[in-house]
């Protein structure tokens, strides 16, 4: 998916563009829409947040916020 203008499927990249995305955001709420704009979905777990690629919801990793 795209983080920072670029195709990547690094889950590193993906993990730090996520990560300055939520400190823009005012809420968890708008931190996942803005999220599914890019192409992700975002679901909380008990371990973290599940990152998903849409729009075939396949999970790419978990990140821990």
């Amino acid at each position: 998916m795209f983080a920072e203008n670029k195709l990547t499927e690094n889950m590193a990249e993906i993990e730090a563009f996520l990560l300055r995305e939520r400190g823009k955001a005012l809420s968890d709420a708008e931190w996942r829409f803005r999220m599914k704009g890019y192409g992700y979905n975002l679901r909380r777990t008990d371990i973290g947040v599940e990152v998903s690629r849409l729009p075939q919801n396949r999970v790419l990793g978990t990140i821990s916020v």
